[in-house]
C-alpha cells in the first residue's frame, strides 16, 4: 500500500490509501470539543458532592427563627429587595456550614439553586480561588440551562479564560452570561458560598466579596449571595466598603443562648437516641439529667456536641463508658466556649492511647499521633491514606492503626484513595496552640519540616525523564488524557511537585549548598518541571522558583544561589514550551541555552544524539528575562505598578492588559476603547489603571478587577501619554495629546509643532518630550499647572 493521503479539518478526517491498484477510502467525523471542557472544577465544592454527602443538615424543628430569617431574604419577603448579599458570620463551631447545606438543600430542591462552593482550608482546590467562578459557571450551566450557551461562547471567545483574573472570569463567565439571558418571567436565583475565610489569599478573598456585590447590577435575572465565614478582619472590612443597604448581616454567636441550648439539646437527643437504638441500650438513655449537663457543657457549640457523638458512637458497645469520659473530663464550672472545646478534643487524644501501654509505649503513640496528625493539619491539599502513607514515608497499615479511634475528630472514608479530613477546622487551631492542648501541640514549623523532606524524598525516587512515556519529543500536553498523567504521576507526586517549596519555607529552615534541596534540584531540576509541564503547572513551578531564591542566603551559599538564578531564567525563557510540550525541556530547552548556563551544563547529557550543534550558543544570558505574548497588535504603551509586581500594556488591538510581573501570566484582558490604546499608567498607589487611546477618551480601570471605573471624554485629540497626580486623582492628572498639554479635562499648555512629541513620559508632575528633531524637552508643573522649566 502507498502512503495514505490525509486531510483533518476542524471537525472531520479523510485518509485514502491504494491497495492493489483501487482507491480505499475513510471519512471520520469528530464531534467538536465541548468549550465547557476547558473551565477548570473543584470536585469537592458543591454542598452536594461524594465528600459532602454525609455531612448533616439543621434538624427538623431547630434554628427554625434564623433559617426563616434566611429564606424571608431569599424569598424577598424582608421588605430588602436591593440586599442582594447574605453575610451569616459566625465564631468557630457554631453551626454556620451546617446552616448553609440545609440553604443550598432548600432551594436546590426549589431549583433555586444556582452553584454552592464549600470552602475548607488545606482542601487543595477549595482552600483557595483558583476555580472559584469556574466551578460557579460549570454548576449554573446545570440550574439554568439556558444559560449554557452564553458561558460557551465566553470561552470560545476566550479559551483561556480559567487563566485569567478572578474579575475576568466573573464578568466573562457568570455577570455577562446572566446579563444575556431573555426571560418572560423575572428569575432569581441564590449562590451559597461557605467558609470564605477559608480562603487562603486575604486579596482574592477581598477581590471576590467586590466582585460577588457586582451581581446586584443585573436586570434580567435576580443573583443572591448567601454566605458565611468566620468574622475575620479582611472579611469585615471588605463588607464595610460594599454599602450597607446592598447587604444583610447575621451575627451568629450572637443569637441568644437560651435559643442556642434549646437547638443543641434537640440535636443530642436526636444523635444519642439513634446510638440507643444502633446498640439496643436501655430504654430513655442517656436521660433528662444527662442531656441537661451536655448542653451545659456544649457551651453554645454546635461542633462540641457533634464531636462528642461520633465519640460516644464510635466506642460501639462502651459508649456508656465514652459518655462517662467527656461528663468527667469537662466541667459545667467553665464558660468559655474555647475551653469546652478543648476538653473534648483532648479526651477523643487521650482515649486513643490505651491505659494498657507501657510508658515507653505510650510516648512512642503520643509521638506518633503528632507525626500523624500534624502532617494532616498543615497539608496544603488534602491527601488519602495511601497517599499520605507515601508522602510520610510510612506503612499504610501503620496509619491505619494510628487513627482507628480517631473518627471523632477525622474523616476517614472506608475508600483508602479518598482524602483523610478534619471533621471541623476547630480541630487544627487546638492542635497547633500549646496553650491549648498541652502534650498533643504540634510545633507547625516542625511538621512543615517533616512534609517538605518527605517531599523532596518522594521526587527524588519517582521523577524521571518522560514520566509519561510518551516517547515523541514533540508530544503536546494537549494531547494526553489526564487520567494517564493521574495515573504516571499519582496525586501525592502530584502534591510533592507543587509544594515542596512552599513547606521549605513554612518550615524556617534556611537552605545551604549541598543539602538534600540542592542535590535534588541538581539531579531532577528537568524531571520536576517536565512533571509540571503534564500538570499544567508550569507558573506555579516559576513561582517556587522565585521563592525558593528568596530563600537562599547568598553569602552562606553562593553555588546554590548561582544554580536557582540560573534555573530561574532558563524556566522563565523556555514557559511556553514547557506548557505545551514538555519533553522540549531535553531537546530545545538545552540546545538554545547559553553555552554558560549552569543548567546546561549540568543536564547537557540529555540532548538526544540526533541532534548536531555546528554553531555555539551565546556565552550568557541576555537582559530579556520573558517575552509576554498575547496582544494582537502593536503594543503602544507599557506600564510597572508602583511594586513592580504588575505589568500593564496598552495596545493596536484596542485592549490593555494586565502581566504578573514575575510569572508572565495574563492576569486580565481591559475592553473598552473603541481604537488603538496609545498610553497607560498606573496610579502611584497602584489601586487603578489609566489609558489613554485614539478614541479620544482616557479610562480609569480598578487594577484588582479590572472593573471600569470612569470614562473621561470630551477630548478633541488622542492622546500620547498619561500619568496620574501624586495623590491618584484622576482630576489633577496630567495627559498629553497631539499638541495639548492637559490637567483633568482642562487644556492648559499648547505645543507649537516643533515641540509636539513622538514620544513621552510623564512622572508626578513632571513631562519629558522627545522631539522628532532629537531634543528632548523637560518640564516640571506645580498643581494647578504652574509651568516650571
Amino acid at each position: 500500500m502507498e502512503p495514505p493521503i490525509s486531510f483533518d479539518g476542524a471537525n472531520s478526517g479523510f485518509q485514502a490509501g491504494i491497495v492493489n491498484g483501487s482507491v480505499h477510502t475513510e471519512f471520520h467525523h469528530h464531534a467538536a470539543p465541548d468549550p465547557l471542557s476547558l473551565l477548570p472544577f473543584a470536585t469537592h465544592a458543591p454542598f452536594n458532592s461524594y465528600n459532602h454527602q454525609h455531612e448533616p443538615t439543621c434538624l427538623p424543628d431547630t434554628r427554625v427563627d434564623l433559617l426563616q430569617e434566611i429564606y424571608d431574604w431569599a424569598d424577598g419577603k424582608d421588605g430588602q429587595d436591593g440586599r442582594s448579599i447574605f453575610w451569616l458570620n459566625g465564631l468557630a463551631g457554631t453551626g454556620k456550614s451546617t446552616i448553609s447545606r440545609t440553604v443550598a438543600l432548600r432551594y436546590n430542591e426549589q431549583k433555586r439553586l444556582g452553584a454552592s462552593f464549600f470552602f475548607s482550608k488545606g482542601g487543595g482546590d477549595v482552600s483557595n480561588a483558583g476555580k472559584f467562578f469556574t466551578s460557579l459557571a460549570l454548576q449554573l450551566t446545570f440550574s439554568v440551562p439556558s444559560l449554557r450557551q452564553y458561558i460557551c461562547e465566553a470561552v470560545t471567545k476566550r479559551s483561556d479564560i480559567a487563566s485569567l483574573s478572578l474579575s475576568e472570569q466573573w464578568r466573562q463567565l457568570v455577570l455577562i452570561s446572566l446579563s444575556n439571558l431573555q426571560s418572560e418571567s423575572y428569575q432569581s436565583y441564590i449562590l451559597v458560598v461557605d467558609a470564605l475565610d477559608e480562603c487562603e489569599n486575604d486579596e482574592d478573598l477581598q477581590t471576590i466579596l467586590q466582585l460577588l456585590a457586582e451581581a446586584r447590577s443585573l436586570k434580567t435575572v435576580r443573583l443572591q449571595v448567601f454566605l458565611t465565614s468566620r468574622p475575620e478582619i479582611p472579611i469585615r472590612y471588605s463588607m464595610h466598603n460594599i454599602l450597607q443597604a446592598e447587604h444583610q448581616d447575621l451575627v451568629l454567636h450572637n443569637v441568644p443562648l437560651t435559643v442556642v441550648n434549646n437547638d443543641i439539646s434537640l440535636f443530642l437527643k436526636y444523635n444519642l437516641g439513634t446510638i440507643r437504638q444502633e446498640w439496643s441500650l436501655e430504654a430513655g438513655w442517656p436521660g433528662e439529667v444527662v442531656l441537661r449537663q451536655l448542653v451545659l457543657h456544649a457551651c453554645g457549640l454546635f461542633i462540641w456536641a457533634a464531636t462528642a457523638c461520633r465519640f460516644i458512637r464510635e466506642g460501639k458497645r462502651f459508649a456508656h463508658r465514652r459518655l462517662d469520659t467527656i461528663l468527667e473530663g469537662s466541667s459545667s464550672a467553665v464558660t468559655e466556649p474555647e475551653k469546652h472545646l478543648n476538653e473534648i478534643y483532648l479526651a477523643v487524644l487521650k482515649h486513643s492511647i490505651s491505659s494498657e501501654y507501657l510508658d515507653e509505649e505510650k510516648e512512642e503513640v503520643c509521638y506518633m499521633l503528632k507525626h500523624t496528625l500534624g502532617s494532616i493539619v498543615v497539608l496544603l491539599s488534602p491527601l488519602s491514606t495511601s497517599s499520605l502513607s507515601r508522602l510520610l514515608h510510612l506503612p499504610k497499615e501503620y496509619l491505619g492503626r494510628t487513627f482507628q479511634d480517631l473518627y471523632a475528630i477525622l474523616d476517614i472514608p472506608d475508600d483508602p484513595t479518598r482524602p483523610l479530613r478534619l471533621h471541623h477546622p476547630s480541630f487544627r487551631d487546638f492542635l497547633l496552640n500549646k496553650d491549648r492542648c498541652g502534650e498533643f501541640w504540634v510545633d507547625k514549623k516542625e511538621a512543615h519540616q517533616i512534609l517538605a523532606a518527605g517531599c523532596i524524598q518522594l521526587m527524588s525516587q519517582t521523577l524521571k525523564k518522560d514520566i509519561c512515556e510518551m516517547h515523541a519529543p514533540g508530544s503536546q500536553t494537549s494531547e494526553v488524557e489526564s487520567s494517564w498523567i493521574e495515573k504516571c504521576l499519582p496525586p501525592e507526586v502530584q502534591y510533592a511537585c507543587l509544594y515542596w517549596v512552599q513547606h521549605l519555607q513554612r518550615g524556617g529552615s534556611q537552605v545551604h549548598s549541598g543539602d538534600d534541596a540542592h542535590r535534588f534540584l541538581q539531579a531532577h531540576l528537568l524531571h520536576w518541571l517536565e512533571a509540571l509541564g503534564w500538570m499544567g503547572k508550569t507558573s506555579e513551578g516559576i513561582q517556587a522558583i522565585l521563592s525558593f531564591e528568596a530563600h537562599v542566603p547568598v553569602n552562606e551559599s553562593p553555588n546554590l544561589h548561582e544554580f536557582i538564578h540560573d534555573a530561574k531564567r532558563f524556566a522563565l525563557y523556555n514557559r511556553p514550551v514547557i506548557e505545551q510540550a514538555p519533553l522540549q525541556l531535553y531537546c530545545s530547552a538545552l540546545v538554545f541555552a547559553p553555552e554558560k548556563s549552569i543548567v546546561r551544563r549540568q543536564f547537557e547529557k540529555y540532548i538526544p544524539p540526533w541532534i548536531q550543534m555546528k554553531t555555539k550558543m551565546q556565552e550568557n544570558w541576555n537582559a530579556a528575562l520573558q517575552t509576554l505574548e498575547g496582544h494582537q497588535g502593536w503594543v503602544n504603551s507599557v506600564a510597572f505598578s508602583p511594586d513592580g509586581k504588575q505589568v500593564a500594556s496598552g495596545s493596536g488591538d484596542m485592549t490593555v492588559r494586565l502581566w504578573d510581573a514575575a510569572t508572565g501570566v495574563a492576569l486580565q484582558t481591559l475592553e473598552g476603547h473603541s481604537t488603538w490604546v496609545r498610553s497607560v499608567a498606573f496610579s502611584p498607589d497602584g489601586k487603578q489603571v489609566a489609558s489613554g487611546s485614539g478614541d479620544k477618551t482616557v479610562r480609569l480601570w480598578d487594577a484588582a478587577t479590572g472593573a471600569a471605573l470612569r470614562t473621561l471624554e470630551g477630548h478633541s485629540d488622542w492622546f500620547v501619554s498619561v500619568a496620574f497626580s501624586p495623590d491618584s486623582r484622576l482630576e489633577q492628572s496630567l495627559f498629553v495629546s497631539n499638541d495639548w498639554v492637559i490637567e483633568g479635562k482642562e487644556k492648559t499648555l499648547w505645543l507649537p509643532p516643533e515641540y509636539r512629541p513622538t514620544s513621552m513620559a510623564v512622572w508626578n508632575r513632571i513631562i519629558v518630550l522627545g522631539l522628532s528633531s532629537g531634543k528632548i524637552i523637560i518640564f516640571g508643573f506645580k498643581e494647578g499647572l504652574k509651568l516650571l522649566l
